[in-house]
């Protein structure tokens, strides 16, 4: 049965200076960009066209879009910028020096890297000769890496020298990356780097890349399950770009030139990758890249190069927030837009920084990795401003309402699953044809596994997942591969993992644990043991101890058994 809107949105506040022209409605009542009769929702932005030629790249795409950009990448620590006159050239030095080193076209090639001014000429060095970019949280174990360089056949690793000597045991070569311009070009980490960088940018011959070409496989939990490999093509990224990045900028008086962006949000996830890396660059913006976060230091970056958009996750959100109360009226004069996205934001921290910052327009928005970042994004006007919505749906994409029980299509009121399609929606996961077929069905489809429900005027709203992935500060932890973890300890018989919700953190995950007869294992030490084996966002942050897993007949863990287990171990 569909659940109204107002039953599943008790926490949210609907807009209420709702903008309704007179002629956007069917004469049966329903909006015109939904249709009763396929169930389907369109943007309702117009379609965009989307560049036809079959043998068009993402790196030959970005680099066409003419822009008066200047700065494209600086360093905030150090200062050291990248000009636009610079990029492209770069990007070819190092393409061809690649080429010269033996590396071709599918060739797969691991970014293990924190953010860095270098990390968009490499990402596009790669994809320029045809070769498939792979990237991970430079964070991540030993094991994880070892699970990804085999899934993906890797040739090749870009890595900062601390990690070197991890990627040099798993036999992959390693490519030794410098934290900005000022570094020993001849010092022996950085040689072969300052030699790919410093090469002829004409000498690399290209070759013929098709849009449904692999341009990247990026890691993601997906609907459900453990961490699978995504596939994008070319043809993903230049959608993404178009419909994404370009579009939204054409709805602002400014051109995209004049922005300055912070790159705070990693560049190895999608939504930091479709932004910093690709997109802006098509469109000429200042892009002012931080390592790692920091609170003052994030401050001290807004105000030093005058920062106007600010792309963020809810714990950077929250910061924010917190500092511009602490530096009072008049702070972060510079910004213009804040957006958020990744994981979900509570009504509360929408209205305290709406209270806050008045000054700053505020936006969210919503995409998966398995759609490139595509999905929607927020858009305020003078006359609506609607702070609550993930937003809009992009053009060129539709969507589904689909009621959980019975599989019927629901129209704008009505609470169910998130289906997606469009030119962003991935070809599908590496070598897992069940888990694509899950995901994807045979109309190209995507099934979110989020619940969501769109208003009369097209804004969509979430409020909650039927996936189980857990969502720790924007970044997804699979509770299959912290379960798997636990069960390989020779004292735990048996383990499930469930997010539990955390102010600061969004979720985090539990751990409940069944010990083996005699066991005297506790909680810290099961808490150091997964710590040992996982990036450290990934951790456990309390385990409880059970007799026994709450299961379906068919095996099945019942999370939702789990979170009342939580419960009962409060009282």
């Amino acid at each position: 049965m569909a659940t109204p809107l107002n039953a599943c949105a008790s926490s949210q506040n609907q807009a209420t200076n709702a903008q309704r022209a007179s002629d956007s409605t069917h004469p049966n009542g329903h909006p015109r960009w939904f249709s009763p009769e396929t169930g389907i929702y369109s943007s309702t932005y117009p379609s965009l066209p989307i560049p036809s030629d079959p043998h068009l790249d993402i790196v030959s795409f970005i680099f066409s879009k003419n822009h008066n950009g200047v700065s494209a990448l600086t360093d905030y620590s150090s200062g050291f910028s990248i000009s636009y006159s610079q990029l492209y050239p770069l990007v070819k030095s190092m393409a061809s020096g690649l080429h010269q080193m033996g590396f071709s076209q599918g060739d797969v090639i691991l970014l293990l890297l924190p953010n860095s001014i270098y990390f968009p000429v490499i990402f596009l060095a790669v994809l320029s000769i045809g070769g498939i970019a792979t990237t991970m949280n430079p964070l991540s174990s030993l094991t994880e890496i070892r699970k990804q360089t085999v899934g993906c056949s890797l040739s090749l690793a870009f890595t900062v020298p601390e990690i070197s000597e991890k990627l040099g045991a798993l036999g992959v070569p390693v490519i030794g990356v410098p934290e900005n311009g000022s570094f020993n070009s001849k010092s022996k980490e950085f040689s072969t780097f300052h030699w790919l960088i410093s090469g002829d940018p004409d000498c690399c011959p290209r070759p013929v890349i098709n849009q449904h070409d692999v341009a990247a496989i990026m890691y993601s939990s997906g609907t459900t399950g453990s961490t699978k490999a995504v596939v994008l093509t070319h043809g993903n990224f230049i959608a993404m770009v178009e419909t994404f990045v370009r579009f939204e900028a054409s709805l602002y008086e400014n051109s995209g030139s004049e922005n300055v962006y912070l790159a705070l949000l990693p560049m190895f996830h999608i939504y930091g990758l479709s932004l910093f890396v690709t997109g802006l660059v098509s469109l000429g913006s200042a892009i002012v890249v931080m390592r790692k976060f920091d609170a003052n230091e994030m401050v001290k970056a807004i105000d030093r190069y005058r920062v106007t958009h600010f792309p963020v996750v809810p714990p950077v959100l929250m910061a924010l927030i917190k500092s511009a109360r602490a530096a009072g009226a008049g702070c972060f004069g510079s910004l213009k837009q804040v957006c958020c996205g990744a994981a979900p934001l509570t009504q509360k921290s929408i209205q305290e920084f709406v209270e806050t910052l008045s000054h700053v327009d505020f936006i969210q928005g919503y995409g998966m990795t398995e759609s490139t970042a595509v999905g929607t994004r927020g858009f305020n006007t003078k006359n609506l401003r609607n702070y609550s919505s993930i937003g809009l749906l992009a053009p060129n994409m539709r969507a589904k309402v689909v009621d959980l029980s019975s599989g019927s299509l629901l129209p704008p009121g009505n609470c169910g699953e998130l289906w997606l399609q469009g030119p962003g929606i991935m070809k599908g996961y590496l070598n897992d044809e069940e888990a694509t077929i899950s995901t994807i069905d045979k109309e190209g489809w995507l099934h979110t596994g989020d619940i969501v429900s769109f208003d009369q005027d097209g804004y969509l709203y979430m409020f909650s997942r039927i996936k189980e992935i857990i969502k720790y500060k924007g970044f997804q932890i699979a509770p299959v591969d912290l379960e798997s973890i636990l069960i390989s300890h020779p004292e735990i018989s048996d383990a499930a993992v469930a997010g539990v919700g955390d102010e600061e953190a969004g979720e985090v995950p539990v751990a409940f644990v069944v010990k083996r007869p005699g066991s005297a294992l506790s909680q810290a030490a099961i808490i150091n043991y997964v710590e040992k084996q996982v990036a450290p966002y990934k951790k456990v942050r309390k385990v409880i101890f059970t007799h026994s897993i709450p299961k379906s007949a068919a095996g099945k863990i019942l999370r939702r058994e789990l979170r009342h287990l939580l419960i009962i171990s409060r009282i």
